[in-house]
């Protein structure tokens, strides 16, 4: 499959391995999200010492990285694996002093070499201080356990503090990137669709089958026992986490629509002192997020709600959890329908068309545009005194540089009382305190009515987008 997107990353890559010096690279992210992907790609055309750990003993990865060594050298097997990993770093160091070759060494899984030989961060935070420094080596740490990789690589206590040149934590696509990997007949609202439903991360989205419908990929996927994606939320869980059924119940109360704590801790069945711990460990994986209305501070405000912020998640728990019954009788066709079409998918996809829009204006106001600089972003909720009613806002922007302030109402809907919302819209500025001159946008499933396109054009700050033309 062509590679697809990562250019800043690449950059970043390419930009460390052209100052023919000793550099430490910490690369990391979800499992599934392309980090191999991207290394293979950087390391194409360069020398390159590749280990990946595994799941086994301590003596069994070094015996692999021993072989790895000795082929990457030229070497015979013959000489057998190092007696330990000082052994072993000091040997592929004292090559790179001896040879002016610049290589890439990438260390794959650090984490799981790391977990069955506690003392492998500091035996390397030796051996660079003491001979990598001296070589022109590119090394690479690379690791899926995005915890480990935050506290024992470059946490401040890490014995590998200080020692990186540069870290990037690979995240799933963003919505323009994804489409590039759906197939090229997909129509635009397949493409909306695909991505409400697998989200950025590229393995997913490689799973899609070109010579199927929108439909039938995603019961293939998630509403068949054999379905390659049907299980996959719990073994990422059960790789990350030591509670797995605990931290997929408290997902299961937010995909069900609870988003305050003790409502979550009571649908999933734990104590309410205990609930704040497990959603901050799912928070740190990027799995949930809280949100506070717009020009709250997050650390005081009582408004938090939390949801589900990756996309995959959020609807496998909305979907496919309440069904898994079902799926296991290889009765779930009935369920696939309701995740598939309908009403209850409609105000899914709808939930995450926001999402979308919000990627669409950080897009449209990129680097090169000066007349709007986005410094700030978020959704608002709360109380509307003049009305006297609870109002929301889709999407509030600001640029604090030239003190403007963008709102967004995002529909996904067949039809859109296009007047009525816009007015709504423009009511509720008020609501939000920022000051500076005001931009509204109006994002719709379908192009808006010949009537207000026409008012939009006599408007300088009324803007009309919908879902077709959102998209390359």
């Amino acid at each position: 499959m062509e590679f697809v997107g990562r250019d800043e990353e690449l950059d970043t890559l390419d930009y460390h391995y052209s100052l023919d010096k000793f550099q430490m690279i910490v690369v990391y992210g979800r499992r599934r999200v392309g980090k191999t992907a991207l290394l293979s790609r950087f390391c194409e055309d360069r020398p390159t010492l590749w280990f990946t750990a595994k799941e086994q003993s301590a003596a069994m990865n070094l015996r692999g990285f021993s072989t790895e060594v000795r082929r990457f050298f030229g070497e015979t097997e013959d000489s057998g694996p190092f007696r330990t990993w000082e052994d072993a770093f000091s040997y592929v160091a004292r090559k790179a002093e001896g040879d002016d070759r610049r290589f890439v060494f990438v260390f794959d899984e650090f984490p799981y070499a790391a977990a069955v030989e506690p003392s492998l961060p500091s035996v390397l935070q030796v051996a660079i201080d003491h001979r990598f420094k001296a070589t022109q080596v590119m090394m690479v740490l690379c690791g899926s356990n995005e915890g480990f990789m935050e506290s024992k690589v470059l946490g401040y206590h890490s014995p590998l503090y200080g020692r990186r040149n540069a870290q990037i934590q690979l995240k799933p696509f963003g919505l323009f990137d994804a489409c590039r990997m759906m197939p090229g007949d997909a129509d635009w609202k397949d493409r909306i669709q695909y991505y409400a439903v697998f989200g950025g991360t590229p393995y997913y989205l490689e799973q899609i089958d070109p010579a199927k419908t929108f439909q039938e990929n995603v019961m293939a996927q998630c509403f068949s026992q054999s379905g390659l994606l049907y299980q996959e939320p719990m073994m990422l869980l059960r790789q990350e986490l030591r509670e797995p059924a605990a931290y997929s119940a408290v997902l299961d109360a937010i995909g069900s629509g609870r988003t305050r704590p003790k409502e979550i801790a009571e649908y999933a069945g734990i104590e309410q002192n205990a609930i704040g711990a497990y959603l901050r460990t799912l928070e740190q994986l990027k799995i949930v997020e809280r949100q506070v209305p717009f020009g709250e501070d997050p650390a005081h405000s009582r408004k938090g709600l939390w949801k589900l912020r990756d996309l995959f998640f959020a609807y496998w728990y909305r979907f496919v959890a309440p069904a898994t019954q079902m799926i296991d009788m290889q009765r779930g066709r009935a369920a696939g329908r309701v995740g598939t079409e309908g009403p209850a998918f409609d105000t899914y996809v709808g939930q995450q068309f926001e999402t979308m829009c919000q990627q669409w204006l950080l897009r449209h106001y990129d680097d090169d545009q000066d007349e709007f600089v986005p410094t700030s972003m978020g959704k608002w909720w709360g109380n509307d005194p003049m009305r006297r009613e609870q109002a929301d806002i889709d999407i509030v922007m600001t640029d604090s540089f030239n003190h403007r302030v963008l709102l967004g109402e995002c529909k996904w809907r067949e039809s859109v009382n296009e007047t009525e919302t816009i007015d709504t819209l423009k009511s509720r500025s008020p609501l939000i305190k920022e000051p500076g001159d005001r931009i509204y946008y109006l994002f719709t499933k379908h192009p808006a009515s010949e009537t207000t396109r026409r008012k939009a054009e006599l408007e300088d700050n009324l803007h009309l987008i919908d879902a077709e033309h959102m998209l390359p």
